[in-house]
């Protein structure tokens, strides 16, 4: 039972955000061959996080482990948003195949994929079986997503079953609370704050605190959080889509956010719904006019 324990920083600086962190402290001794694979899909999976699809597209090449050809299909399909119509064939493909349709990791990319495009009931398809704690994860924000809390809230109970103290565990209790609101949100800012206390500051955690204090109300207190992680990653769209949030709270302008989420990010929903606002305006305009 020791073997998985060669990957536990690994997988927590992976779960928390610390991806290059996670990449630098990759080289890890007397691996088992399931390990080695593991371990090099949280590797490109963390390279996905920071952006370098290519890179992983490139170094993963048609010999390699299901596992890894999972993670290079969920590197196609961010990285190109004019032909996604073709990667999800392929998913669609693999997972029909009754020789890996059932791999833990190609389910897990399918359901992150039909997550992304919002097809929630297909993501469900192949994530709700469960069998890993990612997948179980994944489950909650699915659920949550679906404003199905009390569904999230029994694949949170399974979880706590498995292993109350899990990182993803404590993280899957935090995005349930914030989305239960009310006295809920000052337990998940307690997650945050605890793994502020355990483990190296990171975006996702920085994020997580600032939107429990505007929950709270306390918008002074989250843009202090959300500015110290845009520096730590000026591109991150969850970073830049909060501060544009607490900017408006704040009576501060918001423009710069959300121009820079148009050039990186134009496919996060608050560009979209910013958009859609904008036409829904020109269009009373035009019409009064």
């Amino acid at each position: 039972m020791a073997a998985p324990n060669h990957l536990f920083n690994l997988r927590n600086n992976f779960y928390l955000g610390s991806y290059q962190a996670a990449i630098n402290n990759s080289d890890l001794p007397n691996l088992s061959a399931d390990d080695a694979v593991e371990r090099d899909c949280l590797v490109y999976r963390s390279y996905i996080a920071l952006g370098s699809y290519q890179l992983v597209i490139n170094e993963i090449d048609s010999s390699a482990a299901t596992p890894l050809q999972a993670v290079k299909l969920l590197a196609q399909y961010l990285s190109n948003s004019h032909d996604k119509e073709s990667t999800i064939a392929s998913l669609k493909e693999w997972l029909a195949d009754p020789a890996i349709g059932n791999n833990a990791t190609l389910r897990l990319i399918a359901g992150i994929v039909f997550m992304h495009e919002e097809d929630y009931i297909e993501a469900l398809k192949h994530t709700n079986a469960g069998g890993t704690m990612e997948l179980h994860a994944l489950n909650v924000q699915i659920f949550i997503k679906m404003h199905r809390s009390d569904y999230a809230e029994r694949q949170l109970r399974v979880m706590q079953q498995i292993d109350e103290d899990h990182t993803l565990t404590q993280l899957a209790n935090a995005w349930l609370n914030l989305a239960v609101c009310g006295s809920k949100i000052q337990e998940a800012y307690l997650i945050f704050q605890d793994f502020s206390e355990k483990y190296p500051m990171t975006g996702l955690i920085l994020n997580g605190k600032a939107v429990c204090c505007m929950h709270m109300g306390n918008f002074d207190e989250a843009e202090t959080l959300l500015l110290e992680a845009l520096n730590k990653d000026a591109k991150d769209p969850e970073t830049l889509a909060n501060l544009v949030v607490c900017s408006l709270h704040l009576g501060k302008s918001s423009s710069r956010y959300l121009s820079q989420m148009n050039l990186t990010h134009p496919e996060h929903i608050l560009v979209k719904r910013a958009a859609s606002a904008e036409d829904s305006f020109e269009r009373a305009v035009q019409s009064v006019a």
